[in-house]
């Protein structure tokens, strides 16, 4: 996802695109405790996207 698609983005629909990205981390980090997945960089990129949610979202809160 690009930043400007992000920026795009009400503040409820990045709220639950995070929560959507939290679970999907999670989900991904017990298939890879279980077995190895394919490409472990996900986990990361994962991680990534939702710090890049989380400052979108308080940039969006402090400019109101």
């Amino acid at each position: 996802m690009k930043n400007s698609e992000i920026n795009a983005l009400s503040v409820s629909e990045i709220n639950e695109r995070i929560a959507a990205e939290q679970e999907k981390l999670t989900k991904l980090r017990f298939a890879h405790a279980v077995s190895p997945i394919e490409n472990p960089n996900r986990i990361r990129e994962t991680k990534k996207l939702i710090a890049r949610l989380k400052t979108f979202l308080t940039a969006k809160q402090s400019a109101k």
